[in-house]
């Protein structure tokens, strides 16, 4: 009978483990989803979001925070192989992106939550749908104003003379304080005023007496807001003001009588994802009453599943005004032209 030699069960041994092992490095090995999206929600989002979706989906979250417009030409550089699995961009900016062939049409029948939102939430038959709502109102000191502006029109109140701040056409947020002027001049409600360029410009070039700054840097004009330079913004949003009165700035956010508007943020798969199924179970997560919570309480945006509670204080999402984004998608250049030539 053949006795093994002590090299010969080492080698063996050595042999067996590493066959042993390998699956085990495999099991351990997470799956990765690079997901695309703002700079701004980067905190909240690894803080308090990711980890519940690590957990969850037995994965690891790469973030690329940036802003929507370098995503986009981040999916256009590596259309032929693409890296980022879900992107969150503006509505806005989710035009091109469809139009270009970048981001694929979703389903409800992979994306159960896709099914379950508000009216309005879901784009072009599922190329992509709104995972929260930002509201946009008049962000304004409590250092300076003991009582909340009650509608837009205050923004033009001769009694803020250089007191009031509005966001650049620049900004996405900046269409709202254009969209009021319209609604001001014209009378008519905002899903017929927005087409009122005319009148919208009109009426914003009478702002001017009251500005005391344009922005197109957001932490800088609240900033201004902040030690009482400014008294208010218009067209500020939730996911900016709110946060920062939570971290005890003088600072709040009205919703005027006359309406608000809701802020546009978007989540789509891109097309070709690398992710593949995982990308499908991360958008439905967002999509989800448990990660809607998850945001409402850290950035203080209306949730849009309609399984959702809507916390205290909170607009009622449907209420909020979503404008026709293709069609500021297609005159925002020249508009913004003319509000250099106008405004300045």
């Amino acid at each position: 009978m053949h006795t093994p030699s002590r090299r010969s069960v080492l080698t063996s041994g050595a042999a067996l483990t590493v066959v042993l092992a390998a699956p085990a490095r495999l099991r351990a090995a997470p799956k990765e989803i690079v997901i695309g999206g703002p700079a701004g929600a980067a905190k909240y989002f690894n803080a308090d979001l990711f980890p519940v979706l690590e957990k969850k989906l037995d994965c690891k979250v790469l973030y690329e925070g940036t802003n929507s417009l370098t995503n986009l030409q981040k999916m256009q550089a590596d259309k032929a192989a693409p890296k980022i699995s879900v992107v969150i961009m503006d509505d806005p900016v989710m035009l091109p992106a469809a139009s270009e062939g970048l981001i694929t049409k979703m389903s409800a029948s992979s994306i159960a939550n896709l099914g379950k939102l508000v009216d309005g939430a879901v784009h072009q038959d599922g190329m992509w749908a709104n995972y929260q709502r930002p509201w946009a109102g008049i962000a304004y000191s409590t250092k300076r104003m003991k009582t909340a502006p009650a509608k837009w029109s205050d923004l033009w109140d001769a009694k803020y003379a250089s007191k009031v701040i509005v966001p650049s056409l620049s900004n996405t947020e900046g269409f709202w304080t254009l969209l009021a002027a319209a609604h001001l001049e014209t009378g008519k409600p905002y899903k017929e005023a927005q087409y009122e360029i005319d009148g919208a410009f009109k009426k914003v070039k009478e702002l001017k007496a009251n500005l005391l700054n344009v922005y197109t840097n957001a932490p800088q004009a609240i900033n201004l807001m902040e030690q009482g330079e400014a008294w208010m913004i218009g067209g500020q949003f939730s996911a900016y003001t709110l946060i920062r009165k939570a971290e005890g700035s003088p600072v709040d956010l009205a919703v005027p009588g006359d309406g608000g508007f809701a802020m546009p943020s978007g989540i789509a798969k891109v097309a070709g994802a690398p992710a593949g199924d995982l990308a499908d179970a991360a958008i439905d997560f967002f999509l989800s009453p448990e990660a809607q919570t998850i945001l409402a309480d850290k950035a203080f945006v209306a949730p849009t599943n309609k399984g959702t509670p809507t916390p205290a204080g909170f607009p009622d999402p449907a209420s909020l005004f979503a404008p026709d984004w293709a069609f500021v998608a297609k005159n925002r250049a020249g508009w913004v032209d003319r509000w250099s030539k106008e405004m300045t």
